[in-house]
């Protein structure tokens, strides 16, 4: 095959590249294909040997479309490049690049994005995506005249197409069975999804018409400050800190019957664990501003959300006193018209090393702002790391590093099991020492303020469970582990009773389960006494235990 790259015609060329796509690139896609017929007990296999062939011609169909000159060598350089790195994040990690996941890498930042760099991704990217670069760039493609060269790509596409229709006549009913009972397989296929996917973001985020802006909640009243002016002038303003994690899941938390010490930092601070949570995502680009979002999670639009006010612009209207401090991914468009701070990653150096930094950073700028903030009900966000992967091993100092050995290195795959849910268990226990500190630092708070605090996770995280790692999978097939997130609440005496809270109804409630990201819009307007028309009772978690 090698040799004839020295004179190819733009026919031979198209199908060479093809086959490169099916039997390497594609490999993922096969796995997926094997899984589906291990899961069925009577399969054609006659018909499965069909489908890498149903693949070759489709490909070279659609590749024929753009084997023209002076666009051949450009455009599939620029497409091998991209599958490759594709095909590594599929093959390494399960993960599929569907509009969320193009979505999320999109706005990772450099730093974020770095961690996926090691010299498995490197390795590969060389491999399979640099090489065969240099031979699509060295090959010598010899074209006919603009009218013959036409004729033979019809002459070529129409071959394709026969095959493909050959095969759809003896086992079209095949497919289709195989195809509904194994939805997924589409979305592996190396590269049609992916560039639709991204035909999709650049569709919606930069070609659509830009959405009128909406404002919500122009009519929120804050009760609470209404009734210390008339009622109680001296009662104490509300001070709420919300804290949003990164990549928790529940399953390894003690508080969801994990059978290993991860919640040791607040297990004797009152906390109440709310079970059955669900995201409403499983990438931060769409869980974060998802949450935010008045839309509940079957209605979620990322066009809509980004043109009408969340609950923190809502909370802004009544008059709540709101920060965002954030030592993540920032905060995806949610904290855009409030008081927002992007931790330095240079700002500490006991802290920091540059491109991330420790939660305890945002610690210690909480401190600082509640030293200052005026007396008056207050919402702060923390936006912290938490367990954001591959590079799990960075997320927790030296002396959180309790469970051992762990994975000290970000190509997790080639890290066994153990030493993977170990790294992974550290980053959960530090983040219930960070959660820990948030509520002393509002014990402290006491004399000027009632206060509570609310922990939720973004998304959870696949540890190599069915062969799958870290998150982003669709969520119409995404498991448990990337779904099912940690909720948990902590309120001061002080703040159930000015509230009207009580706190042994809460337990009960807590324990009963059924909760989601749905939750969250309603249940900051309940804990902030926010009167508002756009207020669904249903979904505030709080309500049932007001007395």
């Amino acid at each position: 095959m090698l040799s004839r790259l020295k004179s190819l015609t733009s026919n031979q060329f198209t199908f060479i590249l093809a086959i490169y796509y099916v039997f390497v690139l594609n490999i993922p896609l096969f796995q997926i294909i094997k899984q589906g017929v291990d899961k069925q007990a009577d399969v054609n296999m006659v018909f499965i040997a069909t489908m890498p062939l149903f693949l070759l011609f489709a490909l070279s169909f659609l590749f024929s479309v753009f084997s023209f000159k002076y666009l051949t060598k450009p455009f599939f350089i620029l497409l091998t490049l991209l599958s490759s790195s594709v095909f590594f994040a599929a093959l390494q990690y399960g993960v599929v690049f569907d509009y969320g996941m193009i979505e999320n890498t999109v706005q990772s930042n450099q730093s974020e994005a770095a961690t996926y760099l090691n010299w498995a991704s490197v390795l590969n990217f060389l491999v399979t995506g640099v090489i065969p670069s240099l031979l699509i760039y060295k090959a010598n493609i010899q074209y006919k005249a603009f009218s013959k060269e036409m004729l033979h790509k019809a002459l070529f596409m129409l071959t394709m197409l026969a095959g493909i229709v050959l095969i759809g006549m003896f086992y079209y009913q095949n497919y289709v069975s195989f195809g509904r009972n194994n939805d997924i397989i589409k979305r592996y296929i190396i590269p049609t999804y992916f560039i639709g996917s991204t035909i999709k973001y650049i569709d919606v985020n930069y070609l659509q018409k830009p959405l009128k802006y909406k404002h919500l909640g122009l009519d929120a009243i804050n009760t609470t400050a209404k009734a210390n002016l008339k009622d109680k002038p001296k009662a104490k303003p509300n001070l709420v800190v919300l804290v949003v994690g990164e990549t928790a899941r529940a399953a390894n938390y003690q508080y969801y019957g994990y059978d290993r010490a991860t919640n040791e930092h607040t297990k004797n601070q009152g906390l109440i664990a709310f079970q059955d949570t669900h995201s409403c995502g499983t990438a931060t680009a769409v869980s974060l501003p998802c949450m935010f979002s008045r839309m509940d999670h079957k209605n979620y639009d990322p066009h809509r959300a980004l043109a009408q006010d969340n609950i923190i612009d809502v909370l802004d209207h009544a008059g709540i006193q709101l920060q965002w401090l954030d030592n993540d991914s920032g905060c995806k468009g949610v904290c855009q018209n409030i008081e927002h701070v992007v931790i330095d990653h240079n700002s500490d150096a006991k802290l920091c090393n540059g491109e991330f930094c420790y939660d305890q950073v945002l610690i210690n700028e909480l401190d600082k702002r509640l030293k200052t903030i005026e007396a008056k009900d207050t919402l702060i966000v923390l936006h912290i790391i938490g367990s954001h992967g591959p590079t799990y091993y960075l997320r927790y100092p030296e002396q959180h590093r309790r469970f051992v050995p762990d994975c000290q290195r970000s190509d997790i795959q080639n890290c066994t099991h153990q030493q993977l849910v170990n790294t992974y268990d550290n980053t959960i226990l530090y983040t219930d020492y960070i959660v820990s500190q948030v509520v002393k630092e509002l014990e402290g708070e006491s004399e000027q303020f009632d206060t509570a605090m609310l922990y939720i996770s973004d998304h959870g995280e696949s540890l190599g469970e069915s062969g799958m790692y870290l998150h982003g999978t669709p969520y119409s097939f995404a498991p448990g582990e990337q779904t099912k997130v940690p909720l948990l609440a902590w309120i001061s005496k002080g703040f159930a009773k000015q509230n009207r809270l009580d706190l042994t109804c809460l337990n009960q409630e807590a324990a009963k389960g059924g909760f989601s990201h749905d939750n969250l819009f309603d249940s900051l307007l309940g804990l902030m006494n926010v009167k508002t028309n756009i207020y669904r009772s249903s979904t505030d978690i709080f309500l049932g235990c007001r007395t």
